[in-house]
């Protein structure tokens, strides 16, 4: 029983409305001693554990090291939102990499969502998966960029599954007079992301993935075989994968540069009688805003609204996340002044400077994928299987990412706190200004 009278029924994870409520999972084994594999995998988020799964189904001998619990950190907290694209929009990848390589960005970034959803199917992972994002114009300037959007998506992409919708159609479908036009998009997806991770898990091992929990990484070496040791053990791989993400830390001085490490924050209300539930969301979509800091929510398999609002950029989180996040959610929902919260947590994710993901090789033998910026669920799923390929001798997709330019923040690890909090002060303010 946690501090709020809540249940959490995976041990070791953080109390979270996820943890609650999440499928049955084995606790695995820490690693003691030595042990052989062709490829071991540090991380057991979605980036690890779609990795682990598509390595093993075409036959490699995987082994997975988690420093905590298989699902622990953002990938089982995250607001569950799993849309098409990258995180970046397409036109300015156009001006940024061309026209080609823009649209086959885009096939990855729809074929992504549809791998998620398949390896759901595949693998009768229970995770309350449901069709449909909407993306609300927090401001009436705001609705040109989504209209013109979504006609590009449609004229010069073929994507039919997304439309603008204008302030009414909005009013009707969301119980908040705050937006002023939308994109309505049938083809992105949301789900329970820590029973998504669970699911995963369950599949790679049968499939013949070998998992360690409570196994963090302390140092590894390259070469052949690459040595990756821990505090009891250690793992001789002809191939590493670096799957940490936003928790990568020191393991690895060459990649954390490119990316850094922001919090943020989510909460579940009590269960909601349907009435309103349909009065807050009346499609069942998940929803997120144009803001630079963004609002998003969605309504879970039992009718709470899973309500994501406010970051920051320190090592702490705050020390009352229910009501940190409250006032995001009542700003939006009014009406749910008098609602119970029930559950507030944080989580760790990776932003890079362009907001693109970061893939590479650090040596002919050692792969990673990291800096979703929020766009994780289908991005980080679908770089696992990129990673399987390029394990596997085909390189050709994984490359392209691969070679899309990374900036380094300035300062690298040392310096770019100051520098990401004085640009995002100065976004935060804009969202607050103008129309």
């Amino acid at each position: 029983m946690t501090a709020n009278g809540t249940v959490n029924k995976l041990k070791g994870h953080i109390d979270s409305y996820y943890a609650a409520s999440a499928n049955p999972a084995p606790v695995y084994p820490v690693l003691e001693g030595s042990v052989e594999a062709d490829v071991c995998v540090i991380g057991a988020g979605y980036t690890g554990l779609s990795s682990a799964l598509h390595l093993a189904e075409r036959g490699y001998k995987v082994v997975v090291l988690e420093a905590e619990r298989v699902g622990w950190g953002a990938s089982g907290r995250n607001g569950g939102h799993v849309g098409v694209g990258q995180r970046k929009g397409q036109e300015d990848l156009e001006k940024m990499l061309g026209l080609d390589t823009a649209k086959q960005l885009w096939d990855m970034g729809v074929e992504a969502v549809q791998l998620v959803e398949d390896l759901i199917r595949k693998h009768d992972i229970q995770c309350d998966l449901k069709r449909g994002i909407m993306h609300l114009a927090a401001k009436r300037s705001h609705n040109a960029d989504l209209r013109e959007e979504a006609e590009l998506l449609r004229d010069r992409y073929g994507y039919e599954e997304i439309r603008y919708a204008e302030e009414d159609e909005v009013r009707s479908l969301v119980g908040s007079e705050r937006y002023f036009g939308a994109q309505i998009d049938s083809g992105s997806l949301h789900l329970h992301p820590l029973n998504f991770a669970l699911g995963l898990a369950a599949a790679a091992a049968a499939a013949g993935v070998e998992f360690f929990e409570y196994s963090r990484v302390t140092r590894y070496s390259g070469g052949s075989p690459c040595v990756v040791e821990t505090a009891k053990g250690e793992v001789k791989a002809r191939n590493v994968v670096l799957a940490c993400n936003g928790y990568l830390g020191n393991l690895e001085p060459r990649m954390a540069g490119k990316i850094m490490p922001i919090n943020n924050f989510v909460l579940a209300t009590e269960p909601l009688p349907d009435a309103l539930a349909k009065e807050l969301i009346a499609n069942d979509y998940a929803l997120q805003d144009t803001l630079f800091v963004i609002d998003y929510w969605k309504l879970s398999g039992d009718n709470r609204l899973i309500f994501g609002g406010g970051e920051n950029y320190t090592s702490r989180f705050p020390q009352d996340i229910r009501s940190f996040v409250r006032k995001y959610m009542l700003r939006v929902y009014p009406q749910l002044a008098d609602t119970r919260i029930e559950y507030g947590w944080g989580g760790t994710l990776a932003i890079t400077m362009n907001r693109m993901p970061h893939l590479g090789r650090l040596e002919p033998n050692v792969f990673y994928s990291q800096g979703y910026s929020g766009h994780g669920v289908p991005t980080a799923t679908f770089a696992g299987k990129l990673i399987a390929e390029v394990v596997s001798g085909t390189e050709e997709r994984f490359d392209i990412l691969a070679q899309i330019p990374t900036p380094t923040f300035p300062g690298g690890t040392l310096l770019r706190w100051p520098g990401l909090v004085t640009g995002m002060l100065y976004y935060s303010l804009k969202d607050k200004l103008g129309s």
